[in-house]
């Protein structure tokens, strides 16, 4: 009964417990209840007001583009500093607020107008200026079933040219402006003008920019190139800010967070290496009443301007190579101009056969007829990657080494060359006649035509050639060639990094007289660029690399001038290893060292001149049919020393006429190119400049 009483006492409380817990809820929700009804009904408008009056907005400051320096650390293209006056709209801004402000801004600078303004820019402007009158002029017009741009356009159409051709000089400075002012998209700065702009068009502006909204003076920058037109053709171009994004391109770039006045890389480096000369923009936050009135910003990214390139160019040694050019073309085409009168143009390629990278590329076109004030010369390097020719002998080194790795022939095997005849065709022959008992190697020295074509007979399996009978080759040898050719990079693309590389024209399912062509160099067509990395290739021992322009990315210096740390580093890389056994490799290379050192080399009289004998320079000359009748290509390939090469070089020029005294051009413009390239580099030990670049750093590599 006791606990009967105990459990009892326990349920009286219980309920008791339970209504104080109800109450202390119910006291809390309603300090909640009556805490809302405060902020609604007294503080409800107020923050009502505050949320209609700002809007978060963010935009893109642009920021210089990075700088371009060549391998010794001097500049080859830098950002020249400008005066820049720009306007960011508002949101919402009209087109008559525009026209006011271009009227105020009119009295403090100078607008070039002339050849700028159109008459439809004339007639806008009167619209602004009469608006009434030019609507008053259409209100018969049945409009209804028009929309608001064709409305605009009957208006427009309405104001005569004569109503708008008296406009003086100060009212087409505000047209000008206004036009400037109508390019701009809201909170994205453009620049009004940054082109000529004096102390004191700046200093006024600056004075007055409280009378000015969405003008602000402050710096912008050009491309300056302190070597003038050297190298331009693979520097590349921008776009100006009245450009912008080329509209074919637009989608994309504004997928990348770019603004349409944004200039942007429209070709060579600057094209290839956009993402990395840009820069991060700053980006600013704007916040914005209901007036469309910025009433606060604040900076959410820092801006940094672009990467530098060091480039793999010596600009030194490009300048020599295109005076080389220039002066060999000029004496070539002043000895014999009724011979040469369609030799005009000369290209050349000089790398680093150890690394693949590019030392200078040449080209130089001499401009017969010359107009008032137009150069003597014109440049032309883009040919050695835009455009392909016939190379000739060039080749056999290739053309030896798929003999000798396909076992079609064996080292030291022999050929007597002598004229052989196909069918009915006409006789083929060595560039010299009937030389005589040639193996591989003295096939090369001397340049033995017969020699590749009974090696390509023989890659055919064809072994019972008689004088004009005819022949059958196996439907695989032109494959079997283009694979062992492709491995030198001919007939590739070489992996430069550049927007654009012609790979020449190689032909389809050709017959047996074309494949023996195709083994001296007269049926395919390779680029300068190509022609260097397959002597690389051959210099270094086998290894085919990637040739390239660039060879170190820098991020921003921190200090006015010179690089920063090294943000990326290009190793030499390589895109395949040769299949061929280094012996095979060892006996081209002979032959191409007989070719410049020994008495029958066919470039001996160049190569072997005290002048150039001391710098032990191998390569293989050329001579093809050029597309033109009765023309020639010349062309050259090389590299020194012989022993450990350091330098490579091609050379190639096109069109000049048979048999004149001055068909040795190529070898003369490739002996000077080594001799330029020791030459400096035994000028720079004297100096003490021998870095490969401009800076050492101990700072770890960044990738992207």
């Amino acid at each position: 009964m006791a606990g009967d009483m105990k459990r009892g006492k326990k349920k009286t409380h219980l309920p008791f417990r339970l209504n104080m817990v109800f109450f202390i809820v119910f006291l809390l929700f309603g300090a909640i209840i009556l805490q809302l009804g405060v902020v609604q009904i007294l503080n409800g408008e107020e923050a009502q007001d505050e949320i209609d009056r700002t809007e978060n907005t963010t935009t893109n400051i642009p920021v210089p583009r990075g700088e371009m320096y060549d391998r010794y650390g001097r500049v080859v293209v830098n950002n020249e500093p400008l005066y820049s006056i720009t306007y960011t709209p508002p949101k919402g801004v009209k087109q008559l607020d525009r026209l006011e402000l271009a009227e105020k801004l009119a009295q403090y600078i100078n607008m070039e107008f002339e050849g700028k303004l159109s008459t439809r820019d004339l007639k806008e402007y009167f619209f602004l200026k009469n608006r009434e009158e030019v609507v008053d002029r259409i209100k018969d017009k049945d409009t209804k079933e028009m929309d608001n741009g064709e409305v605009y356009q009957l208006q427009i159409d309405s104001i005569k040219e004569n109503e708008v051709t008296s406009y003086d000089n100060q009212t087409k400075e505000v047209i000008a402006i206004k036009k400037e002012l109508d390019k701009a998209y809201a909170l994205s700065p453009h620049i009004i003008k940054n082109s000529n702009i004096s102390d004191e068009e700046y200093s006024s502006v600056a004075e007055h920019l409280g009378n000015l909204p969405g003008i602000n003076v402050t710096s912008d920058w050009e491309r300056e190139y302190p070597y003038g037109n050297t190298f331009r053709n693979y520097v590349g171009n921008i776009t100006s800010r009245e450009q912008g994004i080329p509209r074919d391109n637009l989608d994309y770039f504004m997928s990348l967070d770019y603004s349409r006045n944004d200039r942007v890389g429209t070709s060579g480096l600057e094209q290839q290496y956009e993402q990395v000369l840009k820069g991060t923009k700053e980006k600013v936050q704007y916040e914005i009443d209901k007036n469309n009135d910025v009433v606060n910003s604040k900076v959410i990214r820092e801006g940094e301007r672009g990467k530098d390139l060091v480039l793999t160019l010596d600009v030194e040694l490009q300048e020599k190579v295109d005076q080389i050019l220039r002066e060999e073309l000029e004496s070539a085409i002043q000895q014999a101009p009724n011979e040469n009168k369609h030799l005009e143009n000369s290209v050349a390629v000089v790398s680093n056969p150890q690394t693949g990278e590019i030392l200078a590329i040449s080209g130089q076109k001499y401009n017969r007829n010359l107009e008032e004030g137009e150069e003597r010369f014109s440049d032309t390097s883009h040919q050695a990657v835009y455009n392909a020719y016939m190379s000739g002998s060039t080749v056999k080194g290739a053309t030896i080494l798929t003999g000798l790795h396909e076992g079609a022939i064996d080292p030291g095997q022999t050929v007597n060359d002598r004229a052989i005849k196909i069918s009915s065709d006409r006789e083929k022959s060595s560039y010299t006649p009937n030389i005589g008992v040639v193996d591989d190697i003295s096939a090369i020295q001397q340049s033995s035509n017969v020699y590749m074509y009974f090696l390509a007979m023989y890659l055919g399996e064809e072994f019972g050639y008689q004088y004009g009978s005819t022949i059958n080759l196996q439907d695989d040898t032109f494959e079997t060639f283009l694979y062992n050719f492709n491995q030198f990079g001919l007939g590739v693309e070489t992996g430069l990094d550049f927007p654009y590389e012609e790979t020449g024209f190689e032909g389809e399912n050709p017959g047996d007289g074309n494949i023996l062509d195709f083994a001296i160099g007269q049926y395919s067509t390779y680029t300068a660029m190509q022609l260097n990395q397959y002597v690389s290739t051959i210099a270094n021992g086998g290894s085919r690399l990637k040739m390239k322009l660039v060879k170190e990315i820098h991020d921003p210096s921190t200090s006015s001038e010179g690089l920063g740390p090294i943000y990326k580093d290009y190793s030499p890389e390589i895109i395949n290893q040769l299949e061929m056994d280094t012996d095979y490799i060892e006996r081209v290379q002979e032959g191409f060292r007989q070719v410049f050192q020994t008495n029958e080399g066919t470039a001996s009289s160049v190569f072997s001149a005290p002048s150039y004998a001391k710098y032990n320079m191998a390569g293989k000359t050329g001579t093809a049919q050029a597309s033109k009748s009765n023309l020639l290509n010349k062309t050259l390939i090389g590299y020194a020393p012989h022993d450990d090469p350091e330098v490579a070089f091609s050379v190639v020029t096109p069109y000049l006429g048979n048999d004149t005294p001055t068909t040795g051009i190529s070898n003369k413009i490739g002996a000077r190119i080594g001799k330029a390239y020791f030459d400096l580099k035994e000028k720079r030990e004297k100096e003490g400049v021998g870095a490969s670049s401009p800076q050492e750093s101990d700072v770890e590599n960044k990738e992207e």
